[in-house]
């Protein structure tokens, strides 16, 4: 038993692969930070191989898949991903569209390439880390929101078109609310609302994942916001964001 995961350096991450290890295993560790995956590989108890590369580049996707689909790969992991804060008309453009092609178009192209061995084989599991912002709209947060809405959709989609077909492959994706992870550093907020241990939403994850869950949201708050906000108007869904957003600011 194999699995890749991206973004596997740290937080939520690190904690699938330091699990994954311990229920037997073998890993591709891909991330940037190649001193880190080599820190995390002496503490995992399975056969590992680190990968150090950037999946936000579209050659470095195909490089990533061309390298390892001869391997019998059993779960995809599309972990990598990042947040930033602000105000649309005043956020970085270059780091959105690296923002873009991280959380958007390396999961599109590793969920594509390695879906269509999973097909032909008819076996394996990938799961796509999106975010509770995947079901909302994100004033001072809109890209990142934006992409997890991407990516929550696409599998869903992909889910539906899977089942009309009585295949055994799985899709799924993971929608954590907040987790004490490297995220708010990078995107440069403070959380509002307790976060949840990255390790408690790794192992949820994978377990939930093995059983077939499509959609994964770990917490029971996290699901009593999901189910009650489909009740509000949207002008009031967009206010009541804005105003949890904006005490993020640092």
């Amino acid at each position: 038993m194999k699995a890749l995961i991206t973004g596997a350096s740290s937080g939520i991450g690190k904690d699938m692969a330091i699990y994954l290890s311990e229920k037997g295993y073998d890993l591709i560790l891909v991330a940037r930070r190649k001193n880190k995956l080599e820190d995390l590989k002496k503490q995992l108890k399975t056969k590992v191989e680190i990968i150090s590369l950037d999946v936000s580049s579209t050659p470095n996707c195909i490089k990533l898949y061309d390298k390892v689909k001869k391997e019998n790969i059993n779960i995809l992991i599309n972990n990598a991903g990042f947040g930033m804060f602000g105000d649309f008309s005043e956020t970085d453009l270059d780091k959105e569209l690296d923002m873009i092609d991280t959380n958007i178009k390396a999961v599109h192209i590793l969920t594509k390439l390695f879906l269509k061995d999973f097909i032909e084989k008819d076996d394996g599991f990938i799961l796509n880390v999106a975010s509770t912002a995947g079901f909302f709209s994100g004033p001072l947060m809109s890209t990142y929101y934006a992409s997890k809405n991407y990516v929550l959709k696409l599998t869903e989609a992909i889910n539906e078109e899977l089942r009309t077909k009585y295949s055994n492959v799985y899709i799924g994706a993971l929608c954590p609310g907040p987790v004490n992870t490297e995220f708010n550093k990078v995107a440069k907020v403070n959380f509002t609302l307790k976060a949840l241990e990255s390790d408690y939403v790794a192992k949820y994850a994978i377990d939930k994942m093995l059983k077939r869950k499509m959609i994964i949201i770990p917490g029971l708050s996290n699901k009593l916001l999901i189910s009650f906000s489909k009740f509000l108007p949207i002008r009031v869904l967009l206010k009541m964001t804005y105003k949890i957003q904006k005490k993020k600011e640092v």
